[in-house]
């Protein structure tokens, strides 16, 4: 890491006025889609590609999908969705498919404390786990406590991939907390060392940002990160592909100097955020994409900050400062499903690996041929982490 250039004291710290919304000032969501009445719901909806493509176009008010459709899972107990009311700071972080236990956070003023909801959004058999191997408290409303942490269960779970249920409360922290000005995500794997408010005074305030999200370490363009992903064999790569040709015929070009975030690339383990309606689409809109195509969310970010433009300004700030923030704790296990090692359409479809609920653009006749695209030539420069 390097040192971090944050205040000392977070009771020094003075909390500015709300950032007023400039260009999109309503913003609401499509819960039901006219669809067939015999088809469960899903929980990312069944957007079309005209939908889709009506998204990225900014006006005062908008409305699109985001998740949630109407009986589709993610339910939050009744307890927890009182408690969480009164949550306007949030640091907010996650388990899913088991195998971990939070970790307490550290450095924390009492300030902080007192202000910030500590929300560990977890599955069923996270929570089994946890409750297997630490302490867990029960207050008199019958909330779960890890230490600072207050427990989330989300039950029915969207997706048939734990990779994909990981990805609502990290994504979609303003529809699971719609009470948020400001949060902070973390995931299950970090150790918070670093106070929230010094964190939010940094990323947001001082420089006058809504969203504030790391470089990563070693990849500038979506196309390296996406034959990085294709290497370590983290999604299919006939689907990888897909999804970067789909990109590259929509306009995206490989980053280079010339474009004005640093990188296309974020370090994907840690969003800021001040939830400002643009904020709120771009989080809504990077979801639809995760939602439509691979899980690796790290690709689609760069593509809807391209599509927003100017509209939202990205702090992204130096990787070695999100060194010093945290403490990185490997996976006790890194869940994997059987669909990331498939090499090609055909071994996917007979062997049954296609996922039932999201991903599903990867399978809808997409409106052009995309035949003939080539991807840009991807020079390995360094070794994938």
């Amino acid at each position: 890491g390097c040192s971090i250039p944050v205040a000392d004291d977070p009771d020094a710290v003075v909390i500015p006025k709300r950032t007023p919304n400039a260009i999109v000032k309503n913003l609401s969501y499509i819960t039901v889609d006219k669809r067939d009445k015999d088809s469960p719901p899903l929980f990312g909806g069944r957007q079309t590609w005209k939908q889709r493509e009506e998204s990225f176009k900014l006006n005062a008010t908008m409305k699109v999908h985001c998740g949630f459709m109407k009986n589709s899972g993610a339910d939050m107990d009744a307890v927890d969705v009182e408690y969480i009311q009164k949550c306007k700071f949030v640091v907010a972080s996650g388990i899913f498919d088991g195998y971990d236990a939070p970790h307490q956070p550290s450095n924390i003023s009492l300030r902080s404390q007192k202000l910030f909801c500590f929300l560990m959004v977890v599955d069923e058999v996270s929570f089994d786990f946890i409750e297997q191997n630490v302490t867990v408290k029960v207050d008199s409303a019958g909330g779960k406590w890890v230490g600072i942490w207050r427990l989330v269960t989300l039950h029915r779970p969207p997706f048939d991939e734990p990779r994909r249920n990981g990805k609502v409360p990290k994504i979609l922290t303003h529809r699971l907390f719609p009470q948020a000005w400001y949060s902070i995500w973390i995931d299950g794997k970090m150790e918070l060392m670093v106070d929230p408010l010094l964190i939010l005074e940094r990323y947001l305030w001082r420089g006058k940002y809504t969203f504030a999200v790391a470089v990563h370490k070693h990849h500038r363009s979506i196309y390296e990160e996406g034959d990085a992903i294709k290497r370590r064999k983290r999604y299919a790569r006939p689907l990888v592909d897909l999804q970067m040709k789909i990109y590259y015929h929509e306009g995206m070009e490989p980053w280079d100097e010339t474009k004005r975030m640093p990188s296309d690339i974020p370090e994907g383990a840690v969003l800021i955020r001040e939830h400002t309606t643009i904020t709120d689409l771009f989080s809504c809109l990077w979801f639809n994409e995760v939602n439509l195509f691979t899980p690796r969310d790290q690709l689609s970010f760069g593509y809807v900050a391209h599509r927003l433009g100017d509209a939202l300004k990205f702090f992204m700030f130096p990787n070695c400062e999100y060194n010093s923030l945290f403490i990185l704790h490997r996976h006790t296990r890194e869940h994997s499903s059987k669909v990331e090692w498939a090499k090609t359409i055909d071994e996917i479809l007979k062997k049954g690996l296609k996922e039932s609920r999201g991903g599903l653009g990867l399978w809808t006749p997409y409106p052009a041929d995309l035949s003939s695209v080539e991807l840009p030539a991807v020079k390995r420069t360094s070794q994938a982490s």
